[in-house]
């Protein structure tokens, strides 16, 4: 049965007499403390926030002295008492309520500052079960929340960056707090109990191998607010989520203007497709377009990879997002710069390379210390109307052992390799994907088309514009290697890509027709490979 309310009205300004302060993060904590007590503001606070306070000389009264208990149990119990949640919760122009607090000495507190305990830190630093469980918080989240509730009459901040807004107000209204900025200021704690509590539950849902929880939530902090995000009405931002994998999301920009919401989708899309080459064994370039991959390239250096995967579409390549798998060198800057481009993004860049693109001073620089792992684990959303779905990411990356050749000729040792090349692209093309290679390089691809034959066909078309523009007399595709992301459902796809030129072709396998498909194949004389996984990215 629900609560019912009386309908007392909120004062606007409500003078901050007394604060609880409770903090793990003491960042702030001391220049804060002493200009409440410049306001005449009585503190009361907790265990090791109580100490820092009185070690500068400034008045505070701990909690148990409120309380008239200690604290108990390793700190465990301590704020859990009706003299400070009463204090927190009262409504003060309730008489029944003013009458309780009257009976019991309880004193009400205005101001509460907590920050929890740091749950998130201790579990990212890779403590043991029983450390990060001693890490949750319990009597934070219960005062913040009781606080938020109570937003009519008190005020609650749970970031130390929120310290200045808070005295400019109190100096503002000779020490009071106006109702909107409680608002606020419960609206922010009531999103940091949330997403502290979703980190939790994340972290137990993993340890306990829960692979589809009843209850499941997702959680960031605002990183940056865009002007707009992928059309100018839509508003957007991007949250972080804590995760340390390097990429766009925790790079450091070196230059250039702000990232828009679709240069961070395609820089993402690109840097997640360069990551699958390992750069010890090759140097890597991918040009990204709208998110799908226009150019992929493997070199000796980072020079030969891009102008390889340039030529595959140089048209789409215009203004587009380049990933690299190394540090960018000065030869790869100089080449990059040629065309106009939105982003570049590498593990690191030479100062040499620094240089070079900030002679463009749009061009954003990105540097991420390091690749993400293709094979690491975790989540992707997509939200529909009405909830979101929730997958584990496409970490699936094949190797000789999930190869099987299908038909009577056998692929080339060149043939696997590029097979190999392409299948891993075709990866990060959009449904349904076809991607031609030859010799480490992409020279056709065909993406999110509603038919497989459409992909096929759009992909030979891109490599003939591509040879006429460099002046080749036969299509790229003449004499590569063919990859779809998912079988052929029929042999037509087959036939239009063996037209375009294709001498061996990989896919999933699993259709009901691939006697048909492997039967056309031989047919021509081509070699096929099954992978028995599938690569669908809508």
């Amino acid at each position: 049965m629900a609560v019912t309310s009386k309908n007392i009205p909120a004062p606007d300004m409500r003078p901050v007499r007394r604060a609880l302060l409770s903090v793990s993060d003491k960042t702030g904590l001391i220049d804060f403390a002493r200009s409440l007590e410049k306001h005449g503001i009585e503190i009361i606070s907790t265990g090791g926030t109580a100490k820092a306070i009185a070690a500068e000389g400034i008045k505070v009264r701990d909690v148990s002295d409120i309380t008239g208990f200690p604290e108990i149990m390793d700190g465990r119990v301590k704020t859990l008492h009706p003299a400070v949640h009463g204090g927190l919760l009262a409504v003060r122009d309730d008489p029944e309520h003013a009458a309780a607090m009257e009976a019991h000495g309880i004193g009400g507190i205005d101001l509460v500052v907590i920050n929890l305990y740091p749950f998130e830190e201790v579990r990212e630093q890779g403590a043991d079960y029983s450390t990060i469980v001693e890490n949750i918080d319990i009597g934070g989240p219960a005062m913040i929340r009781a606080a938020a509730k109570n937003h009519a009459y008190v005020a609650i901040v749970t970031d130390p960056g929120d310290y200045a807004k808070v005295l400019a107000e109190l100096d503002t209204h000779q020490g009071s707090l106006p109702y909107a900025f409680r608002q606020k200021l419960a609206a922010e704690a009531f999103a940091r109990t949330s997403a502290y509590d979703t980190a939790i539950a994340k972290w137990f849902t993993r340890e306990t191998s829960l692979a589809a929880p009843a209850w499941r939530a997702v959680i960031g902090k605002l990183h940056q607010e865009m002007r707009y995000g992928e059309n100018p009405h839509q508003l957007a931002g991007l949250y972080l989520t804590g995760e340390k994998r390097p990429g766009v999301a925790t790079a450091t920009q070196l230059q250039g203007k702000q990232l828009s919401y679709n240069n961070i989708n395609d820089t993402d899309a690109a840097f997640e497709l360069v990551a699958e080459f390992d750069p010890a064994r090759t140097a890597a370039v991918a040009i990204i377009k709208h998110a799908n991959p226009c150019g992929v390239a493997e070199g000796e250096t980072l020079k030969d990879a891009y102008l390889n995967a340039l030529a595959c579409d140089p048209v789409s390549a215009f203004g587009g997002i380049v990933a690299l798998n190394r540090t960018l060198d000065a030869e790869a800057a100089e080449e990059i710069v040629k065309v106009f481009t939105e982003v570049i993004i590498a593990p690191d860049a030479t100062e040499e390379a620094k240089a070079i693109v900030a002679a463009k001073k749009n061009l954003r620089l990105l540097v991420t210390g390091g690749l993400p792992d293709p094979r690491e684990p975790g989540f992707a959303v997509k939200t529909v109307a009405g909830g979101f779905l929730m997958q584990t990411r496409d970490n699936g990356v094949i190797d000789d052992r999930h190869l099987k050749v299908v038909t009577k000729r056998a692929p080339t040792d060149k043939e696997m390799a590029d097979l190999k090349f392409a299948f891993l692209v075709a990866k990060h093309v959009k449904s349904n994907a076809i991607v031609y290679v030859k010799d480490g390089s992409t020279v056709g691809i065909g993406a999110g088309q509603m038919s497989r034959v459409d992909s096929s066909r759009i992909a030979a078309r891109k490599a003939e514009d591509a040879a006429e523009a460099a002046g080749i007399s036969e299509p790229l595709t003449k004499g590569s290697v063919v990859a779809s992301d998912a079988f052929f459902p029929f042999a037509d796809g087959l036939i239009s890509a063996i037209e375009a030129g294709a001498t061996a072709v990989i896919q999933p396998g699993g259709s009901m027709r691939d006697e048909e498909v492997i039967a056309a194949a031989d047919e021509h004389g081509i070699a096929m490979v099954f992978t028995g996984m599938r690569h669908f990215r809508h």
